[in-house]
């Protein structure tokens, strides 16, 4: 997926977590999320990864081109949003590329802000933060 922007995997820093996806998320005390195709074919994902106590990061949200456009990306990034809230988090970030446009109107469209981040992902150039201690 990340090949059609022209983005490329990076197994040994950035997507490391996806190596144990158990112990990266679900044991750190966040979730990760699967979406199936009624012909069980998956679809899409993403997680919400624990930074620090008040604070968690929305990661691998991505979708199949032909998963687009439905509504599932608004969906999922909701269900991240209220399992931050569940688990006491103060606010999510997200970190991503310019390139991925409609990403970026989603997170804007359901309250992210701009983040200033001293250190970004190799192939990210923008943040975004949601305060959870309000309702946006």
């Amino acid at each position: 997926m990340l090949e059609e922007y022209g983005l490329s995997p990076d197994p040994g820093t950035t997507d490391a977590d996806l190596q144990d996806v158990i112990s990266s998320y679900t044991a750190r005390g966040g979730c990760f999320r699967v979406l199936v195709s009624p012909r069980h074919e998956i679809v899409g994902c993403g997680g919400l990864y624990p930074l620090a106590e008040d604070e968690a990061e929305i990661r691998k949200m991505y979708f199949l081109k032909d998963a687009r456009g439905r509504g599932l990306g608004r969906r999922l990034l909701l269900n991240l949003i209220n399992a931050a809230r569940e688990r006491g988090f103060r606010r999510v970030v997200v970190e991503t590329a310019s390139v991925l446009e409609d990403a970026i109107a989603l997170y804007r469209q359901n309250g992210f802000v701009p983040l200033e981040r001293a250190h970004l992902p190799r192939r990210c150039d923008q943040a975004y933060v949601l305060s959870l201690t309000t309702r946006q």
